[in-house]
């Protein structure tokens, strides 16, 4: 199916939680590019979870994007200690080692199955506070990511996956003005206040879509 998707022209976006998968994909996808030739293609592996730390230099090299859902940080890491092995979970998430490898990162929400609040994924990228504050320092801490790259992964890296980084991702002259305007400054304020940070208004394509009328702005919910 690979093969012939990308034959066709159709850009892969596939699912890979362990070890095994994303390996196995990894080297899918420079078959697939062996057989079918070179062309623009900007593969994602959707979570990219679980990686062993010689696979993890493989998506910058690569140009495979990593489609990654935040929150799933501070949600899985009151229990994946409790079902899977200290050196698989060394390479979980590893969102600053992806970054640092230079690969395009592209965030996401993985909703309904976590909270669709991309300030709540920020959130967890920065800080790695797990729900249950069993890791007050962040769950693996030097894998947490600064706000700006968070922002970023939220808005040029998904641009840049699907495409549109000319259109999308930034805000520039002669691309769409889509935008939020928050309650709180993202990087002024204290990391643990980033999930109380509220949407004040929201603006798709240059026109005003939602306002708040609290200063406060409307709040992320949490599960």
């Amino acid at each position: 199916m690979m093969f012939e998707a990308d034959a066709a022209g159709i850009q892969l976006a596939i699912h890979a939680i362990g070890t095994r998968s994303n390996e196995w994909l990894l080297d899918h996808f420079v078959k697939v590019r062996e057989q079918n030739g070179e062309r623009s293609r900007r593969y994602k592996l959707e979570h990219a979870q679980h990686l062993r730390q010689s696979e993890i230099p493989r998506f910058g090299r690569e140009g495979v994007i990593a489609s990654v859902q935040p929150f799933h940080v501070i949600d899985d890491s009151r229990w994946a200690h409790k079902r899977i092995e200290e050196d698989v979970l060394e390479g979980t998430y590893a969102f600053r080692s992806l970054l640092d490898a230079g690969t395009v990162l592209a965030f996401g929400s993985d909703w309904t199955v976590a909270p669709i609040s991309p300030i709540l994924g920020i959130y967890s990228a920065v800080t790695r506070h797990t729900m249950d504050g069993s890791q007050p320092d962040g769950w693996y801490p030097e894998e947490r990511l600064t706000v700006e790259e968070s922002l970023k992964a939220y808005t040029s890296g998904v641009a840049y996956a699907g495409f549109q980084e000319h259109v999308l991702g930034t805000l520039e002259a002669g691309k769409l003005a889509d935008f939020v305007v928050l309650s709180h400054d993202l990087f002024q304020v204290e990391p643990q206040e980033i999930k109380n940070t509220g949407v004040v208004r929201t603006v798709v394509g240059g026109e005003t879509r939602f306002l708040s009328g609290d200063p406060g702005g409307k709040k992320p919910i949490w599960h």
